[in-house]
């Protein structure tokens, strides 16, 4: 075979894509990933900052898919990390799997409803969990139509499991799917830093405040595809390095710094890949881990109708989270908390009410004064990621909105910075005289960075309205996109973002049901 030809050809080194590309080569095809940047691994990555190594955008795993890990034999060493809920009075709050408790040890109030609405919710998340195998239903085909038979099979085990809940939890569910999380956590717990983890789950990386629609089912939704957070061992980087050898080692051809100029397409069907250089890259099917208005754009908005080229372009993906790092000359010290305890995913989120208050300002394209923070110290549990004594402080921050009002200029990102540290002082104080080097990324820089359409961690929202069936939209949920044999793979397409690898493996499964590549 031609060095210029392949059965697929994958666009994006990020694990989704990386994922696709291994999965098609498991099934004996040829296939070519192309990456624009000269490093892999998309938001995976780890960069160097002042000789530590930072998670440059993502630091902690939540939902890697069960079956991805297995099909491609990822070779992870992670650590399970317990949440602590920051209070201003040093009441801290310790959760981990439903379980609540203050940080020194003494009973929390709301330990017992807490643990009752936890249990409901992960009850309720496990069914929507079983959608993330595979794509989302249809029944486009008919009735007798034998496609449309496996989808109603598919949901019809969706919908024994809501029959096995029995009628009082059925009514629940549907109940629940339909509020918002600030209503639905409190209702059952007292607000304060409990009630802001969870509310701040919720809305995790979204355009979106816990009163916001949907964001209960956004909730469940997450706990449904998995929900356990842990901590790569050797850095955000190792897990991407993960998915690169087993893409390797399958044969898969990955080339960096490779710029496409677009997508061929000739009778309505794909035909390969231009590169600005001149070269013409072939193949049967192109697989897109990019947004999905920058692959039709790619593809050539003309060999789309106009009603799909709508829908691309009126997806919400309003960018508001940052990712700000920190290198220490020490670790720091939280009031109330030992070293064992720091070393646990932070939350900023004093209480409901705070992470809604912390979300106003985005609607007028303002920063947060007093941003949603999730912090880790990963050098607390892996010292090796940083120079002796040094310590990496990597920092989520919610609300930074996208279309910042005056632009995200050299004093705005000075102001960012400076609104992350004097929020962690409140807890621990002097950490702000520890900074020796800081690396502030808007989401103007990670859409630069990885070309996330509008800085959006996730590519689009986890709203009801796009996902399922409706992602990224209507029609075009199934990971085929219009033309023959062009796929989306990546976060914009089902279940959607955080470092999962689903979309990408049920991609690559869609293109070889499909039959393209013959």
């Amino acid at each position: 075979m031609s060095e210029n030809r392949f059965d697929a050809i994958v666009i994006g080194a990020g694990h989704n894509g990386l994922t696709a590309a291994a999965t098609l080569a498991a099934q004996g095809k040829s296939v070519c990933v192309l990456e624009r940047n000269d490093r892999i691994g998309g938001m995976s990555k780890t960069a160097d900052l002042d000789g530590a190594q930072v998670p440059e955008i993502a630091h902690l795993l939540y939902n890697l898919n069960p079956s991805v890990a297995k099909d491609l034999s990822l070779k992870l060493d992670t650590w399970a990390l317990p949440t602590v809920a920051l209070s201003p009075d040093g009441n801290h709050v310790v959760i981990n799997d439903g379980t609540a408790a203050f940080a020194d040890g003494r009973v929390h109030p709301d330990a017992q409803a807490f643990a009752t609405l936890y249990a409901r919710l992960k009850k309720f998340a496990g069914l929507l969990g079983q959608l993330a195998d595979g794509p989302p239903p249809a029944l486009s085909g008919g009735v007798l139509d034998p496609t449309t038979l496996g989808e109603l099979a598919k949901l019809g085990k969706l919908g024994w499991g809501l029959k096995r809940l029995g009628k009082k939890d059925m009514r629940e569910f549907l109940r629940v799917i339909l509020s918002n999380a600030f209503d639905l956590i409190l209702d059952e717990i007292s607000d304060g830093p409990l009630a802001g983890a969870l509310t701040a789950d919720a809305v995790r990386g979204g355009y979106a405040g816990p009163r916001s629609p949907g964001t209960a089912f956004s909730l469940m939704y997450r706990l449904g595809n998995g929900g356990v957070v842990t901590l790569p061992m050797g850095g955000i980087g190792a897990v991407a390095a993960s998915f690169e050898s087993a893409a390797r080692d399958r044969g898969v051809d990955i080339r960096t710094g490779v710029q496409i100029e677009r997508i061929v397409i000739a009778h309505d069907r794909v035909q390969g890949i231009l590169l600005t250089n001149g070269t013409t890259l072939h193949a049967d099917a192109v697989l897109s881990s990019a947004g999905a208005m920058q692959t039709m754009q790619i593809a050539g908005v003309a060999n789309f109708d106009v009603e799909a080229a709508r829908r691309m372009r009126n997806l919400r993906n309003k960018g508001t989270t940052a990712k700000v790092n920190l290198v220490l000359n020490a670790a720091p010290t939280f009031t109330g908390l030992n070293k064992e305890q720091s070393a646990a995913r932070l939350l900023v989120a004093p209480s409901a009410r705070d992470v809604e208050r912390a979300f106003n300002p985005a609607k007028y394209g303002e920063m947060s004064p007093a941003p949603l923070i999730e912090a880790v110290i990963p050098t607390l549990t892996d010292s090796s990621l940083a120079p002796d004594g040094t310590h990496i402080l990597s920092a989520v921050v919610s609300y930074a909105p996208y279309a910042l009002e005056g632009g995200w200029t050299e004093k705005a990102r000075a102001q960012l910075l400076e609104n992350v540290i004097q929020t962690l002082e409140r807890y621990a104080p002097g950490i702000g005289s520890l900074v020796s080097k800081s690396q502030v990324l808007t989401p103007v820089d990670i859409e630069k960075m990885t070309g996330a359409p509008g800085g959006h961690w996730h590519h689009a929202e986890m709203g009801i309205d796009q996902i399922l069936t409706v992602r990224p939209a209507n029609l075009v949920s199934r990971y085929a996109f219009g033309v023959g044999g062009l796929y989306l793979c990546g976060a914009s397409a089902h279940p959607g973002g955080d470092v999962m690898g689903a979309a990408g493996r049920n991609a690559a499964m869609q293109v070889i049901k499909d039959g393209v590549l013959g």
